[in-house]
């Protein structure tokens, strides 16, 4: 995690260098992103194998709730802090000043102890091997990973790219677009609020279920609705994708033994984005054939028709909290 936050600081700093030399060409910054990415890859399954370790299992929830929410404040609030620094001092520098915080990030982890055990040694291929094994052997893991893969390029490809088009044509531009963002932003804060406190015992039914709440903001965007009902439905979309999203978590945390959470981590990261990139790809060629209503109409049926037979799965109905 040491290792990931520095190389991460250390792709952004070489953007911000060849910003504020004024050198920058696409394929250089192309490549520092998707170094960034790349250690990014790393560090969130680690980060994950390492939350049982230190948290007792009776307070994972409340755990999982305070990590999710510190990530959605802080995400809301450093796209204002990021607008100003590029007001004020320049796009270079605004991104150098990231470039420091992923340095910070690692001075911070670097004082994390965590408590002393014995890991076994072990080849990649080896634990590429050991992670699949726990990775398929649980019915309920890879069934609602898959569905994810398909709910993520359904969902973000179509609400990301064709979202800011039926703002600008529709709903009057920029402005109640981010109206919109807001609000689902402000889904998440509720949601991960309401996670520290409500402790359904049958967590996977709760958090499918609510990941249904994507299908209709879709639809009001296909419509499109007025601003003020499609804000009102992107916050319930918040608040059921941080529902998800903290039940998900402890759930792995709870049946997942600690010593291979971050490989199957790893496989459901994997897994849940791979399709992602095409998602985004295709969702504006697919509009301008069939229309941006169909296709967002399109996807929401996509994301209710990949969920619903996760339903049908035994252990997502019955696996419970301990």
């Amino acid at each position: 995690m040491v290792a990931s936050s520095l190389l991460s600081g250390a792709s952004q700093g070489g953007v911000a260098v060849l910003l504020l030399t004024h050198r920058a060409r696409i394929w250089e910054l192309v490549a520092l992103v998707a170094l960034n990415g790349t250690s990014s890859a790393f560090f969130f399954p680690a980060s994950q194998g390492v939350i049982p370790q230190i948290v007792a299992e009776d307070a994972r929830q409340q755990a999982n709730a305070i990590l999710r929410l510190s990530f959605n404040v802080t995400l809301i609030g450093g796209a204002s802090v990021g607008g100003f620094l590029v007001a004020a001092v320049g796009p270079g520098w605004a991104i150098a000043f990231d470039a420091a915080t992923f340095a910070l990030g690692s001075v911070f982890i670097a004082a994390l102890r965590l408590p002393p055990g014995r890991i076994e040694a072990a080849s990649f291929v080896d634990d590429l091997r050991e992670g699949w094994r726990e990775f398929r052997g649980r019915t309920w893991l890879w069934v609602i990973v898959l569905q994810f893969s398909l709910v993520n390029a359904a969902a973000s490809g179509s609400f990301n790219v064709l979202g800011p088009a039926v703002a600008q044509r529709h709903l009057g531009g920029a402005g109640p677009w981010g109206v919109i963002l807001a609000a689902q932003n402000v889904g998440l804060v509720v949601g991960g609020l309401v996670a520290l406190r409500w402790r359904p015992p049958r967590m996977l039914l709760v958090a499918t279920l609510a990941v249904l709440m994507i299908g209709p903001e879709l639809v009001a965007l296909g419509i499109p609705l007025p601003v003020a009902a499609i804000a009102g439905v992107a916050l319930l979309n918040g608040v059921g994708i941080e529902t998800f999203g903290v039940l998900w978590d402890t759930t792995m945390q709870q049946e997942i033994p600690t010593g291979k959470l971050s490989r199957v981590s790893s496989y459901d990261a994997l897994g849940s984005l791979v399709l992602l990139p095409i998602g985004q790809a295709t969702s504006g060629p697919v509009a301008d054939a069939v229309g941006t209503r169909a296709t967002l109409f399109g996807a929401a049926v996509l994301v209710v028709a990949a969920t619903l037979p996760v339903l049908g799965v035994r252990d997502v109905r019955t696996l419970r909290r301990r």
